[in-house]
């Protein structure tokens, strides 16, 4: 792996780092999947806190306390809903990629674990946003390489995705 770029098999919920990434929905109020895995995990102060923010827009990222989850932050973003992939999904979604980690920057967060953003029920094609990944991951480090970024994998199937496209773009080994 590149320095400052790990892919890990796992649960994002249980990664002691110091911020991770929610692929929320624009409410920010919870949902399915890795979104109300984190609520559950964070307990209701995350709620209480995500209710002050207004939501989000699709694109962007708003940063929270973690609670009751190991990582001290939360940073929340809200990935396309695929579409056709003519619909700017490509773009929104380098963009929650770089909003994340521009946040990371601004709170000096050293450790930032992200799932598959929109790789779930939002249908974005797996291979496609893991490229987007790794590619926007990729160019932040290079200016920023004291920051190690994990993608954390909830199935084998995008494990194994994540650490070929690491490899295609690094030119790296798992």
């Amino acid at each position: 792996m590149i320095p400052g770029i790990e892919v890990i098999e796992g649960d994002i919920t249980q990664q002691s780092v110091e911020a991770i990434v929610n692929a929320a929905n624009t409410s920010l109020l919870g949902g399915g999947g890795v979104d109300g895995a984190i609520h559950r995990a964070a307990g209701s102060g995350l709620l209480d806190e995500c209710r002050r923010l207004n939501g989000c827009k699709t694109g962007e990222a708003k940063i929270t306390k973690g609670y009751n989850l190991p990582a001290k932050w939360v940073i929340h973003t809200v990935g396309p809903v695929w579409q056709d992939g003519n619909q700017g999904e490509d773009d929104l979604l380098a963009s929650c990629y770089r909003r994340c980690l521009e946040l990371a920057e601004q709170y000096e967060i050293r450790t930032i674990a992200f799932p598959g953003i929109s790789t779930g029920i939002y249908r974005f094609p797996l291979q496609r946003a893991t490229k987007i990944a790794v590619t926007e991951a990729k160019t932040f480090l290079e200016r920023h390489p004291l920051v190690q970024v994990i993608f954390v994998c909830f199935s084998r199937q995008s494990y194994d995705c994540y650490l070929a496209v690491v490899k295609e773009i690094l030119g790296e080994e798992g």
